[in-house]
C-alpha cells in the first residue's frame, strides 16, 4: 500500500464501479481511491492534472481510440507516466481460435465468443503505434507483452 497515493478510477459501467467500491471498502483504502462514472473520451479533469494514467483493456472496445488517447495526453502532466495494456489482433483466424481455446476453453460458448470478438476487434501493434503518434503521446514504448497483449509504457521523467 502507498498511503501517499491518491487514485481516481473511472469507468462507464455503474456495475463495475459498484464492484470496485466493494473491493475498495473491503481493502480499507476508501480514503485514497475515488471511483467516478466518467467517459474516458471526454474526461472532466483539468489539463496536466495526473502524474500517471493507467488503462487496461479499453482500447479494443473503442471504434476510434484517438479521442481517448488525446484525452490521456491532455490530462497527463508533461512528464507523466503511462501504462496502457490491451489485446492485440492476432495475425489470422487460426491463431485467434487457438488463443480462445487456450484461455477460454473451459468457458461457455457465449464467453468464448466474447473473447473471440474482443481479439477480432483489437488493433495491431503497428496500428497502436500510429495512434499513439497521432495523439501526440511521445516517448512511449509499445511492445508485445504476452501472446495476446500489448503494453504501452512511459516512466515518469524530469523532462521529455
Amino acid at each position: 500500500i502507498r498511503p501517499a497515493w491518491e487514485l481516481t478510477c473511472i469507468d462507464m459501467s455503474a456495475n463495475m464501479l459498484q464492484l470496485g467500491l466493494e473491493n475498495v471498502s473491503e481493502a480499507n483504502v476508501r480514503s485514497q481511491i475515488n471511483l467516478e462514472l466518467v467517459d474516458a473520451k471526454a474526461m472532466p479533469y483539468p489539463d496536466s492534472y495526473f502524474d500517471m494514467v493507467i488503462s487496461n483493456s479499453i482500447i479494443h472496445h473503442l471504434p476510434d481510440p484517438l479521442p481517448f488517447l488525446r484525452e490521456v495526453r491532455r490530462v497527463l502532466k508533461p512528464n507523466g507516466a503511462i501504462f496502457l495494456r490491451d489485446l492485440f489482433r492476432p495475425e489470422d483466424e487460426a491463431i485467434r481460435d487457438n488463443l480462445v481455446e487456450m484461455y477460454a476453453g473451459d468457458c461457455n460458448s457465449h464467453q468464448k465468443q466474447l473473447f473471440s470478438d474482443s481479439l477480432h476487434a483489437a488493433f495491431t501493434l503497428a496500428e497502436i503505434q500510429t495512434m499513439m503518434e497521432t495523439a501526440g503521446l511521445e516517448g512511449v514504448r509499445i511492445y508485445e507483452s504476452s501472446d495476446r497483449h500489448w503494453t504501452a509504457e512511459r516512466a515518469w521523467c524530469e523532462t521529455l
